[in-house]
């Protein structure tokens, strides 16, 4: 299955290709991600509502005008931008990282909550959630309150990561979404909860559906 991949944000030359490195290194076989930059119109970051909007309009947009031959489309983001209203207008699938992620949770009965780089992005996660029917099933999502750049430094995000998932365990949480799309997780991280990459584990879900075919 060749996925056709947008970035949510306009990112440079360096970012993009450690964007499809990661999604190289994290495809199961049979499954390949061809990432594109949404273009020098799009937002820098995603810090306010306001972006995230202009997003996921260029982000939709971006996916209606996909070439042919791939097999799927996907928005390179943990909000969905334009899942929900994409899905069965098209003449293949489109899958949202965060819908994959989020219902094997909530399908397989474990107690979630997420993490999120700012309050915007909280705030369309749980949105996201309530879209999907499954906000009572998300427990919590905590601001780890870190800049765009945060998102390529592994360290530092572990570091703002381990700080709030032990409240998010204590809160009852036994699996943590980590709320970006391109963030590496240090496997040597050991935390109170299970912390989930949702790309990592939604080109799982892919894979596995296509062995299913």
């Amino acid at each position: 299955m060749r996925i056709y991949a947008v970035t949510p944000i306009h990112v440079d030359a360096e970012e993009l290709a450690r964007r499809q490195a990661r999604y190289a290194a994290l495809a199961p076989p049979g499954v390949e991600v061809v990432l594109h930059d949404l273009g020098p119109e799009a937002p820098r970051a995603l810090d306010t509502d306001a972006q995230v909007r202009r997003s996921e309009e260029l982000v939709v947009a971006a996916l209606r005008a996909a070439p042919a031959g791939f097999d799927g489309l996907l928005p390179d983001c943990v909000l969905d931008p334009g899942v929900a209203d994409l899905a069965g207008t098209l003449p293949v699938p489109v899958f949202g990282l965060l819908r994959l992620s989020l219902g094997w949770a909530v399908l397989t009965g474990r107690r979630c909550a997420a993490v999120a780089r700012n309050r915007a992005i909280a705030d369309e996660i749980g949105d996201r959630a309530r879209v999907y029917g499954w906000s009572a099933d998300l427990l919590d999502v905590r601001v780890l309150d870190l800049d765009v750049h945060a998102i390529a430094d592994t360290a530092r995000w572990a570091d703002a990561l381990g700080a709030v998932v032990g409240t998010m365990a204590a809160g009852g949480a036994r699996t943590v979404l980590n709320g970006c799309s391109a963030v590496d997780v240090p496997a040597a991280v050991r935390l109170p909860a299970r912390v989930v990459d949702p790309t990592a584990l939604a080109l799982r879900l892919i894979g596995a559906g296509e062995v299913a075919r």
